[in-house]
C-alpha cells in the first residue's frame, strides 16, 4: 500500500526571535500505514533547534511522557478478504511488528487488529467510513467524527470502499 504524501509545515524562530518556516514539504517518515508528523519526548514540549523530529518516531505508541502527532490509513478489509482466520492473524501480527507495536496486542479475540497503547489519543476521521471495535461494542465513524481513545483495546476496521483516512495525536499516559 503507498501512503498518500502528507504536506507538513513546521514553523520555528530564528536567532533573534522572529517566526519563519523551518520544513514545508511532504512528511517523510513512514512506518506501515502510519506518517509520522511530529513527536516530543516530554511534557512540556520545547520548541528549540533545527531537528526534524518527526524523522525520530518509530513505534506505534508514543515515548514515555511524550506525544506522537500522525497520520494514517487503514484500506477495506475487502482487501483481505480471500485470506484465512490464521493467515489474517499473521498478516496483523506482522502488521503490529511493523510498528514496533507486537507487545501492545493483548487481546486479540473479537478481531486481529486489536491493540492498546498506553496513551490518551484523539482521532479525527478525515474521509471513508471506519469502524471502532472494542472489546464490548463498535461504533461506525463518518467523516469528521472524533473519538478520545483512552487506553482501552480496540482496532480500526474499515468495512467501507475506499481507503479511510485519520488524523491523531497520541499522548503519553499511565493507567492509574
Amino acid at each position: 500500500m503507498s501512503l498518500r504524501p502528507v504536506r507538513r509545515i513546521v514553523t520555528t524562530n530564528d536567532k533573534n526571535g522572529r517566526s519563519r518556516i523551518l520544513k514545508d514539504g511532504h512528511a517523510t517518515n513512514t512506518i506501515s500505514v502510519l506518517t509520522e508528523l511530529w513527536i516530543t519526548d516530554s511534557s512540556p514540549a520545547t520548541y528549540d533547534g533545527d531537528e526534524d523530529n518527526a524523522e525520530r518516531s518509530n513505534q506505534l505508541e508514543p515515548p514515555g511522557g511524550g506525544t506522537l502527532f500522525r497520520y494514517f490509513e487503514i484500506e477495506p478489509e475487502s482487501a483481505s478478504a480471500h485470506l484465512t482466520t490464521a493467515e489474517r492473524e499473521a498478516a496483523a501480527a506482522a502488521w503490529f511488528a511493523d510498528m514496533n507495536g507486537a507487545h501492545l496486542r493483548p487481546d486479540t479475540a473479537r478481531h486481529p487488529a486489536m491493540h492498546k497503547t498506553p496513551s490518551v489519543d484523539y482521532i479525527i476521521l478525515i474521509s471513508g467510513e471506519i469502524t471502532l471495535v472494542l472489546d464490548e461494542g463498535e461504533v461506525d465513524l463518518k467523516p469528521l467524527d472524533v473519538v478520545v481513545q483512552r487506553g482501552t483495546n480496540h482496532a480500526w476496521v474499515n468495512r467501507g470502499s475506499e481507503t479511510a483516512l485519520l488524523m491523531a495525536v497520541l499522548v503519553s499516559a499511565c493507567h492509574p
